[in-house]
């Protein structure tokens, strides 16, 4: 009986554990990085060595990471098209066009797709059938993947602020004025939008009134999503620096300064010890979350624009030089890797014990197990 006792514990606890996780489900990649916190981490299983599925041909490159949700992917292109595509076999579903190219994921929940455009519009769109339903213009061009927590819809522009819409009707709920264009998505937990801009400031800005909690100076503009786990904020600047900062108080905790001053583009995956990042020195970096120090390195052929997706005891990023690599989370060795020929700058996304990744040639794969 006792024993009972504990298994029903465990497996409470477990569940309590799983409904608060920053991270995708097994089942839906819904936005841009996972998840509103934006970790980057899936917690679906994978084979050790991902068969190629299906291939779609899409008109326009595919520089956007795709969003998965109810067993369809949810991808646009660089030449405006937008495209809902059955994860099984890889059949389009439906296509629509934008008012602007497409460089970010869209974001996916009840039963809508939100996304952001080039021409400054974010666009609502019924997930069934890819019709229109709202639109808003922000006024200036938009590479961010929204994000919809409560009934709310968020997201950056160009126009330098971040956006709170409601999700139904397109109302204005508060905008958030920064003083340089937000290029990235926002990293949203425990009631509060994390969004590093081209002012050079990490902004902590409060979900309900719109209100900045605090700012930190990151020495550098940033294009980078910020990534937010155990109440920690981590993100990467241009000026080739990753850094840890206090969710709550707003205090730096740590710096790593890859010391070639090449770019973070790409955004964190934060796993349950360490992070993984890529940058424009074509190396991929995995550094200890308390302390910032390095524990392993990979290099490609190419800049490494691509955020690092963590799957199990795995890290999957694609290069510009054209591969899509699995590595040893633990070591950094690689593991297995699939040539597309043309660069990589998407970020993978991941469901349904599926692997979804875009490249620069208009060509969505698809891999996992057969």
């Amino acid at each position: 009986m006792r024993f009972l006792r504990w298994q029903l514990g465990y497996v409470l606890a477990m569940t309590l554990l799983a409904l608060k996780s920053p991270n995708a489900t097994a089942a839906d990649w819904p936005m841009g990085r996972g998840g509103p916190a934006r970790t980057g981490v899936c917690e679906c299983a994978l084979p050790d060595s991902p068969e190629l599925l299906w291939r779609f041909e899409g008109e326009g490159a595919f520089q956007s990471e795709a969003a998965i949700a109810g067993g369809v992917v949810y991808v646009g292109t660089k030449k405006r098209a937008a495209y809902a595509i059955d994860l099984a076999t890889g059949a389009k579903r439906w296509e629509t066009k934008l008012e602007g190219p497409v460089d970010a994921a869209p974001c996916v929940a009840e039963g809508r797709v939100y996304w952001a455009d080039e021409s400054g519009a974010l666009t609502c769109l019924d997930a069934a059938t890819g019709k229109m339903l709202w639109n808003y213009e922000s006024g200036a061009e938009s590479h961010s993947s929204p994000a919809f927590i409560d009934g709310r819809v968020y997201f950056g522009s160009y126009d330098q602020c971040l956006h709170c819409l409601d999700a139904t009707t397109s109302t204005l709920h508060w905008s958030f004025e920064t003083d340089g264009p937000v290029h990235c998505a926002p990293a949203i937990a425990d009631g509060r939008a994390y969004i590093a801009g081209c002012d050079s400031l990490l902004h902590a800005i409060d979900l309900a009134t719109g209100e900045e909690a605090w700012s930190l100076e990151m020495s550098s503009y940033s294009a980078a999503n910020s990534a937010v786990a155990g109440g920690v904020v981590y993100d990467g600047n241009y000026g080739g620096v990753v850094f840890a900062a206090d969710a709550a108080k707003g205090e730096q905790l740590w710096e790593f300064d890859e010391g070639q001053g090449e770019a973070f583009h790409s955004s964190c995956a934060v796993a349950a010890d360490r992070l993984v990042v890529g940058n424009r020195d074509k190396k991929v970096y995995c550094l200890d979350r308390k302390t910032g120090k390095p524990l392993w390195t990979f290099e490609t052929k190419g800049e490494v624009d691509a955020s690092p997706l963590i799957a199990g005891a795995r890290v999957y990023v694609g290069s510009k030089d054209g591969t899509f690599y699995g590595l040893d989370l633990a070591t950094g060795e690689k593991r297995w890797e699939y040539v597309a020929g043309a660069p990589i700058v998407a970020s993978a996304a991941c469901a349904g014990g599926r692997l979804v990744v875009g490249d620069l040639q208009g060509i969505l794969y698809c891999f996992g197990a057969k």
